[in-house]
């Protein structure tokens, strides 16, 4: 089985029935890591589906294999994409990547200017995540928004973070930022049109070397033939 046998689609009214499944997986699978997600009900979760605001991966056969949904924070300032589950019966089949890169382009799509991030203690989030652009920061970097905070009532380490007054915890903070994004991919096209310059000026060099040595000879030879 691979990522061919799935389809990873933009969530929409049509899925809601698997909402139940869905929230009930993500409880069990943060129990199992023992850390914790912020609780979703399954009335937000087909909201969320409802709003065109998640990715669904569903199998040929019409089983749901897995999940993502967009929250936004600070006037849409920030994004991040969250409640990442992954059906048990279809783990190791590159689905995780899959409807992370079609999360992230749906929040490029729909928040072209924000900033999108995450917080997770797996690594092979941390990979797929770092593939897309994230970079590790701070936990100051991320929304100050206390409704996201709050949300960090549901994991079992919710005592750490307050304890170390939210500046950090046991989840890596990551961040895409499309204004540095932005500036990282102007200072590449600077740097390969300085070097295409580079080139273009030595090619030119060569050429009138080229063609002073060819008057030179012709010189010469005239002088030989006279």
């Amino acid at each position: 089985m691979n990522e061919k046998d799935f389809s990873v689609i933009v969530a929409s009214d049509i899925h809601t029935g698997y909402a139940e499944q869905i929230c009930n997986e993500m409880a069990e699978s943060a129990k199992a890591r023992g850390t914790g997600i912020a609780r979703r009900s399954p009335e937000y979760v087909a909201t969320k589906m409802r709003e065109g605001k998640a990715v669904i991966a569903l199998h040929q056969d019409g089983t749901w294999a897995g999940f993502c949904y967009i929250e936004t924070w600070q006037h849409e300032s920030f994004v991040a994409n969250s409640g990442l589950i992954v059906n048990p019966q279809f783990r190791k089949c590159g689905l995780a990547k899959a409807i992370k890169n079609r999360i992230f382009k749906l929040s490029r799509e729909k928040y072209p200017e924000a900033k999108i991030f995450g917080l997770t203690t797996g690594l092979a989030v941390m990979k797929i995540n770092s593939e897309l652009g994230y970079e590790p920061v701070t936990y100051s970097e991320l929304t100050q928004d206390d409704k996201f905070w709050q949300g960090c009532k549901s994991c079992v380490n919710y005592d750490i973070l307050t304890m170390k007054e939210r500046k950090n915890c046991l989840c890596t903070a990551m961040l895409y930022d499309p204004v540095e994004k932005m500036k990282e991919l102007e200072e590449q096209q600077r740097i390969q049109n300085e070097k295409l310059s580079k080139v273009t000026r030595k090619a030119s060099l060569f050429e009138r070397i080229e063609a002073k040595l060819k008057g030179s000879a012709k010189v010469l030879l005239a002088a030989v033939h006279s």
